[in-house]
């Protein structure tokens, strides 16, 4: 009787083109570029509002959104240069 499409093995040996691994190392690129921005800027808004949750409980006014603010920009950054390299 025939099997299904899900018996047959596809075919992973099928030579991928140039312009194919050009098109993927494209995408790879712009996909990197539009995720760098957030991995910062997420990183230092979770900072800020972990450090606002500690001074609005210990009343310390904005210390502790400043440092842990300040450590999630580095900690982006961090990661931005790690993903880079």
């Amino acid at each position: 009787m025939g099997g299904s499409a899900l018996d047959k093995e596809p075919n992973a040996t099928k030579p991928t083109s140039a312009k194919a691994q050009q098109a993927k190392r494209a995408f790879t690129t712009v996909e990197l570029a539009l995720e760098l921005p957030f991995t910062i800027v997420g990183a230092m808004v979770l900072g800020g509002v972990l450090g606002y949750l500690l001074d609005y409980r210990f009343h310390t006014g904005r210390a502790f959104t400043l440092i842990l603010g300040g450590m999630g920009f580095i900690a982006g950054l961090r990661e931005v240069i790690r993903r880079l390299t």
